[in-house]
């Protein structure tokens, strides 16, 4: 089953690669990997929420959150190379913007990793990090950028 098949399959459609908001590009290929920049949640070019995670904005929010974030990344992938070049993901980097008492930043970029995996399998296995910040662009509560192997 082809990747894109299997994103019909969970009932996801790929939108298209978000436009930098500054002097970067989406996603890089250097050898064979793919390095994406930091995606924020967008859907249909909005926040669907804004703050941090454990005052304005529940655990489970950005969670979802940080699932949109790896849609978007994999959109960047997929302007680039292509999803079905994709071989394996490598590692997941989030950044939670989060209120000092916060300290269930895994669990959010869970959101992220739960999807990848569902997407592509044993191939979505990755290493990564889950890292708490003061402030995100936009005041979103999430970024996440990926790195994957690609043919």
């Amino acid at each position: 089953m082809s990747v894109k098949d299997r994103l019909k399959e969970l009932g996801v459609e790929l939108p298209p690669a978000t436009t930098p908001a500054g002097a970067y590009i989406p996603a890089l290929r250097s050898g064979n990997l793919v390095y994406t920049s930091g995606q924020l949640p967008l859907v249909e070019g909005k926040l669907p929420r804004r703050g941090k995670v454990g005052a304005e904005v529940s655990l489970d929010d950005a969670k979802t959150d940080a699932r949109m974030c790896a849609v978007n990344a994999l959109a960047a992938v997929d302007a680039l190379v292509g999803l079905d070049a994709v071989v394996r993901v490598v590692k997941v980097v989030g950044f939670v913007a989060s209120d000092p008492s916060f300290t269930s930043q895994p669990e959010v970029v869970n959101g992220a990793s739960e999807f990848l995996g569902e997407v592509f399998g044993e191939a979505g296995q990755h290493a990564r990090s889950a890292v708490g910040v003061a402030v995100l662009p936009r005041d979103t509560p999430v970024e996440v950028e990926i790195i994957v192997e690609v043919a």
